[in-house]
């Protein structure tokens, strides 16, 4: 459904066109996990829901996919004005 926006935002990903909002860093901080993990979830992963901003009027995007040690990791990104990807924030999931 998204699939245009998830093809662009792994773009961004591999040529290293994205920002880390100092929220997104603190939780991959506290989640243990790296920038690296962040870009694997992207670059594997799908886009579950589209949400607007109600802050910015903005589409954002909630990944779902895998850090690199093939736990379940969700990164929520949009696509800046400046054509950069943001993360806005990441968490991984609890698997029971």
């Amino acid at each position: 459904m998204h699939n245009r926006v998830l093809l662009r935002m792994r773009e961004l990903v591999r040529t290293s066109e994205y920002i880390v909002t100092v929220h997104a860093a603190e939780e991959i901080e506290a989640d243990e996990l790296t920038i690296f993990d962040v870009e694997h979830a992207v670059l594997t992963g799908e886009i579950i829901e589209r949400q607007k901003d109600e802050q910015t009027g903005q589409w954002k995007y909630v990944i779902e996919g895998v850090d690199l040690g093939g736990e379940p990791l969700r990164v929520v990104g949009r696509i800046s004005r400046a054509a950069k990807l943001v993360f806005i924030t990441v968490f991984g999931l609890e698997q029971g």
